[in-house]
């Protein structure tokens, strides 16, 4: 449903929300251990979720990357959705039709269309910031 990346952005704002919170940077390295992904991978999504201002980053030896905090206060997973994958998962159609609608339905358009409706729902009331309290009391988790 969501690529790679985007799995791993999201896995990635959501560390970084809980470092930035404690008024810590990351590394990459840092970064790709906490969430398991590849450190090359890792990089380029964080460069995604950088060039559309959703992070921020610092050079230099105390450097590394964070959020800020006027950005953590509004960020949800629609966003980093959106920035990685684009608008697809909430706009597409489920079988890959260019013109689905209501008037040009696909076969499972209107079965569809509620589950779309509740993926939407979830992706904009999931703020990144309150995802952070179920990783800090060890109720889910990051990587397994």
């Amino acid at each position: 449903m969501l690529s790679r990346a985007c799995e791993y952005g999201i896995k990635a704002a959501v560390y970084l929300a809980q470092r930035s919170k404690e008024g810590q940077m990351s590394n990459v390295r840092d970064i790709a251990e906490a969430i398991g992904s590849p450190v090359a991978f890792t990089a380029k999504v964080l460069q995604q979720l950088a060039r559309k201002g959703l992070i921020s980053s610092m050079k230099g030896a105390k450097g590394g990357f964070f959020i800020e905090a006027q950005t953590l206060r509004h960020l949800n997973l629609c966003t980093i959705v959106n920035a990685i994958d684009g608008n697809g998962i909430t706009e597409n159609c489920m079988l890959g039709l260019r013109e689905c609608s209501e008037k040009n339905p696909c076969p499972v358009h209107h079965q569809y269309k509620h589950i779309k409706a509740g993926i939407i729902k979830m992706l904009n009331e999931s703020m990144v910031n309150n995802l952070t309290i179920d990783v800090e009391k060890k109720l889910s988790v990051l990587k397994n």
